[in-house]
């Protein structure tokens, strides 16, 4: 940057250097704030080799740094470029690719809902069945039960008919032979169980 100042300088300090001179050529005398060609050719040059040698030691490192920076911009821009292609490329694939998923998801879930239904039919049949052997044996225990009960009353129903008839058709005299009979019935199983124990 500082030799780039340099220019303007070196160019200001050329034409200041510039002396007028007096040239006297046969009869007519060039006045004193008027410069020769000659001069203006030179300082030119002069003014022009030294910007060219100046452009040529500076301009190409600015160049290159410069073009350096711009290459670097142009691969991130083309590696964004690419970035954003191959998201966009991604991005299209899902999309595609997403009514097949859709109904993949759906075949998916019609089938696993079967699954769980016919599980839960299974299920609800075994319970079913579970129960009625339940029931069946309940059933079949208070039928047992019931039955069981019956016989008592029906026997209880015949002591009490045949303790009726019983009454009615003893007497006194009846009674206590049937009471000795079972008396001597009672000492003849006692007198057994004594010797059979001997």
């Amino acid at each position: 940057m500082k030799r780039l100042l340099l220019i303007p300088v070196f160019a200001i300090a050329t034409l200041v250097a510039q002396e007028p001179a007096e040239h006297k050529t046969g009869e007519t005398t060039e006045k004193s704030g008027e410069v020769s060609p000659i001069w203006k050719w030179a300082n030119f040059a002069i003014l022009a080799v030294g910007l060219g040698y100046l452009m040529a030691k500076n301009l190409p490192g600015l160049f290159s740094a410069r073009t350096k920076e711009i290459q670097s911009g142009i691969s991130e821009a083309q590696q964004m470029k690419q970035d954003a292609e191959r998201r966009s490329a991604e991005m299209d694939a899902r999309l595609n690719s997403l009514g097949a998923d859709i109904e993949k998801f759906r075949t998916q879930s019609a089938a696993e809902m079967q699954q769980e239904g016919d599980r839960i039919s299974r299920e609800t049949a075994a319970q079913v069945k579970k129960i009625e052997q339940q029931a069946a044996v309940e059933i079949e225990s208070v039928g047992k039960t019931a039955r069981r009960q019956l016989k008592e009353y029906a026997a209880e129903l015949a002591l009490g008919l045949a303790e009726e008839r019983l009454r009615s058709r003893i007497d006194g005299a009846a009674e206590s032979a049937l009471v000795d009979d079972f008396v001597r019935d009672l000492e003849r199983q006692g007198s057994q169980n004594t010797g059979s124990k001997n």
